[in-house]
């Protein structure tokens, strides 16, 4: 679901914190190093999203925030002056490996595609651990069953 958080949060957050969880405590976030990764570069986005982001007249590069949380994660952009989420239960996540410096982050007909560089080791290792995340925290499959 994607959110325009700037006006009336407090609405919104109890929607939210049922949809993926509550941040993460202190506790929790020291054990997990890090919880979020700020100003990652949009390379690309759904028609939904790019026509947000368009709003941001003289900006030459758009950029996201992505929070993990214990059931999903909030994907957050600036447009236009306000502030959007693009709320993600991990249950609807789809993360790809796109092209060589390109993440894809998927959630039923909403995508946002990030930049990262060869050299940019925080950001695959931010994404690796989320996916890590996300598989352990997923639901029990036939599989698993002895």
């Amino acid at each position: 679901m994607l959110l325009n958080i700037s006006r009336d949060f407090a609405d919104k957050r109890e929607e939210i914190n049922e949809l993926v969880g509550k941040p993460f405590t202190l506790e929790e976030r020291q054990e997990l190093k890090k919880t979020s990764f700020n100003e990652l570069p949009v390379t690309a986005a759904s028609i939904e999203i790019y026509n947000l982001l368009v709003l941001n007249e003289g900006q030459a590069q758009n950029h996201c925030n992505i929070e993990m949380r214990p059931k999903g994660v909030l994907i957050s952009f600036s447009a236009a002056g306000e502030t959007y989420s693009l709320v993600i239960p991990f249950f609807k996540l789809k993360i790809y490996k796109g092209r060589a410096e390109e993440y894809s982050f998927y959630k039923d007909q909403y995508f946002i595609k990030i930049h990262a560089g060869a050299g940019q080791t925080e950001v695959h290792s931010f994404i690796k651990k989320l996916r890590h995340y996300k598989a352990d925290k997923a639901l029990p499959r036939i599989e698993d069953q002895e």
